[in-house]
């Protein structure tokens, strides 16, 4: 009995990351469609211009890349106090 209601809870489950990763490609598609025209992007002595979409790529790698380091970082500190 209690197994069929775990199988039944993690049958829900998938559906739900199903619908989620779904919804998700589907706002991806939308943003990538709507993003398409070129910018002027300047970086210190760089200048170039590129379309927004991979600006917006770029940034969010770089806030993500730059978000997990400072959790490293942070999760190794409170290890070597310990």
């Amino acid at each position: 009995m209690k197994i069929e209601r775990e199988e039944e809870e993690d049958i829900v489950m998938k559906k739900i990351k199903l619908a989620f990763l779904l919804i998700l490609s589907v706002a991806l598609v939308l943003l990538v469609a709507q993003n398409t025209a070129p910018v002027q992007a300047r970086f210190l002595w760089l200048k170039s211009e590129i379309p927004v979409i991979v600006l917006l790529f770029l940034t969010s790698a770089g806030g993500f890349v730059a978000g997990l380091l400072v959790a490293l970082l942070l999760k190794k500190s409170t290890k070597s106090k310990q």
